[in-house]
């Protein structure tokens, strides 16, 4: 019997603090969860390696190797889910886990119950089964998406998305030239009717690494000033044949910018009027 993981899954927690660790264990455990304890960065991985849990509860503050590079290298055998856990405050190491790859975090000091609905969270929308209507293919502007297998495409070059990067690509792919709000895309995406903003603003900038030609100057996901983003499928090709035709025209088109959308309102670009290409 001990052989056979409880229903809920497998959790590899990773936490230097005994005090800590031990509290966050008993807690996941008696919400059903098999758990797994590691105190350091090398523990870490060999655990992983061994373990291949269905989710990683990392502090960032670790010995021998930080979160961060524990978070790269896991990454490195493919996705699984991350809660990062900080003893800091600070917004730029809260932004550079979500850049690792981490899918949520929680800042010390942390309420254990909040830390296992975040985790129900987190798995609840790996595991999310895609109603029948949503489960097909999805394609546009370059972009493939293969919902059941999980794979992402552009021009026919495999994507390596994070869970929540294919989630969120997915979503705007289902509904192409709409904009949506911050507080939207969390709610349709991460299903949080609550959290930092800031997280959904990093996982749009990592997208647009991703599938971006140049994402400095996106032309699939758009920034639309005052209200979020938005995903234009048609924006690129008809700006690269605008560009094709005004260099056939003599070049006099340098006017134009190519962040704009068309003939929308000036506000609404791919990069801000201040450029370099912060969101």
């Amino acid at each position: 019997m001990e052989n056979t993981p409880p229903a809920r899954g497998r959790i590899l927690v990773v936490e230097d603090d005994p005090t800590v660790a031990e509290v966050v264990v008993g807690y996941l455990h008696r919400a059903g969860y098999a758990v797994e304890r590691a105190a350091d960065g090398p523990a870490a991985l060999g655990r992983f390696a061994a373990l291949r849990p269905d989710l990683v509860v990392l502090d960032l503050m670790l010995p021998a190797l930080d979160g961060f590079e524990v978070c790269r290298r896991m990454r490195e055998h493919g996705p699984v889910p991350v809660i990062m856990l900080t003893a800091r405050g600070d917004e730029e190491d809260r932004i550079l886990g979500l850049e690792t790859g981490a899918d949520d975090y929680v800042t010390k000091p942390f309420s254990p119950r909040e830390l296992v609905l975040r985790v129900d969270s987190v798995l609840r929308r790996a595991r999310a089964a895609l109603p029948a209507d949503e489960a097909g293919v999805l394609s546009g502007g370059g972009l493939r998406l293969d919902p059941a297998a999980r794979r992402a495409y552009r021009d026919g070059h495999v994507l390596p998305l994070t869970l929540r990067e294919f989630d969120l690509l997915a979503f705007l792919l289902r509904h192409p030239g709409k904009a949506f709000a911050r507080e939207e895309l969390m709610r349709e995406v991460w299903g949080w009717d609550f959290g930092d903003l800031s997280t959904v603003t990093v996982h749009i900038r990592r997208l647009r690494g991703k599938v971006e030609q140049d994402p400095a100057r996106p032309r699939l996901i758009r920034t639309v000033w005052g209200v979020g983003y938005r995903l234009d499928l048609d924006a690129e090709g008809a700006e690269v044949a605008a560009e094709v035709e005004g260099t056939r025209a003599g070049g006099h088109h340098g006017g134009a910018d190519p962040g704009r959308t068309g003939p929308g309102p000036a506000a609404v670009r791919g990069t801000p009027p201040t450029g370099g290409g912060s969101l």
